[in-house]
Parts: structure tokens; C-alpha cells; sequence
């Protein structure tokens, strides 16, 4: 059974492999130019990043080792929605299960698709101010160093590539518009 997707059809598709935050999938297709081929596709959990300012212009960064960069990555909070779960409710449940933060105000500054060409994995961008601090309850596989930093000084870190997580740059430069503003 053959399904049109933009200018492709998909022929086929077979599941390679799947777990509890990604699946991949191969497709056998038509391409735009005709010709028979293959194309892949990884499927992630869609994710929130959040990046909590304090009322003197202070932000909280993390710092964890992640796995497939084989280094520390300095980054907003993030991780994934989990199922029945809105944006605004995983960002929410992450800040506080990260960074033991809690935020009386929400600000949602959009979705961003960070690597548009085989991942699909929206992030939902969210701003916290009106910030309370709690204890962190994080996850067994999780190790973060909260990083509290200038807002200003989180852009330089941004535009020199100490921040290269796309989300965490997207979220930075849009928050200090949005503030700005």
C-alpha cells in the first residue's frame, strides 16, 4: 500500500528498532525524481528544554555528562513528555525534578525542531521566573550540576559554543528577546 508524504511515497515501512525514547524506522520509498530508494527516519519522544530566570537576571543552567557526545554539556533543563502529558506540564515536572525549582510564572516561547532531516523530536521552549527552590529529585541515571549565570552571560556562552545544544541556544537568545521586550 503506497501513502504519499510531501513529494515522496512511501512504499513501505519496517520498524528496525525501538525503545523506551526512540524508534527507528526505514522506509522504502519513490523519491521526488522517481527513483525507487530508502530513507530513515529516528523517532524521539518529543521533549521541553526550560530556562528558569530569577528576578535579578540570573539564569540555571545544568551540566551533565551525556552519553552519545562522550562529554559534560552545559544545557536549560530538558527531557522528555511523557505520555498524557502536556508541554507545560514535563516542563514544569522537569525543573523541579532537575534543578528543585518551581515557578510561578509560565511563559511559552514556542517548539523548535532541532535537527529536521532523519529526527523528529519537537522541543517546547519555556521561560520560569517567579522562581522557589526545593530539593532535587533526580532521575537514577541523571548526574547535573546546576551553573547559575548572567543572562547576558548565557548568550556570550551560547555565541562562543560553550552551549551547543540547540534547544538551550534557541530558548537562550529567544528569552533575552522576549525579556528585552
Amino acid at each position: 500500500m503506497s501513502k504519499k508524504y510531501g513529494p515522496w511515497t512511501i512504499k513501505k515501512s519496517i520498524e528496525k528498532y525501538k525503545n523506551h525514547w526512540i524508534e527507528v524506522i526505514e522506509d522504502k520509498v519513490i523519491r521526488p525524481d522517481g527513483a525507487a530508494g530508502i530513507f530513515g527516519v529516528v523517532k524521539m519522544k518529543a521533549g521541553v528544554s526550560v530556562l528558569p530566570v530569577d528576578d535579578k537576571g540570573f539564569v540555571y543552567l545544568t551540566q551533565e555528562f551525556h552519553y552519545a557526545l562522550g562529554k559534560n554539556s552545559l544545557e536549560v533543563v530538558s527531557g522528555a513528555i511523557d505520555s498524557r502529558e502536556s508541554p507545560l506540564i514535563a516542563a514544569k515536572r522537569e525543573l523541579k525534578e532537575e534543578l528543585g525549582i518551581v515557578a510561578k510564572r509560565w511563559t511559552n516561547l514556542g517548539k523548535v525542531d532541532p535537527f529536521t532531516t532523519v529526527i523528529k523530536s519537537p522541543a517546547y521552549l519555556f521561560l520560569a521566573r517567579g522562581l522557589k527552590f526545593q530539593q532535587v529529585k533526580l532521575e537514577s541515571t541523571e548526574v547535573i550540576k546546576l551553573i547559575k549565570v548572567k543572562l547576558v552571560d548565557a548568550v556570550k556562552m551560547v555565541m562562543n559554543s560553550k552551549i551547543t545544544h540547540g534547544p538551550s541556544c534557541v530558548l537562550i537568545l529567544k528569552a533575552r528577546e522576549y525579556i528585552k521586550n
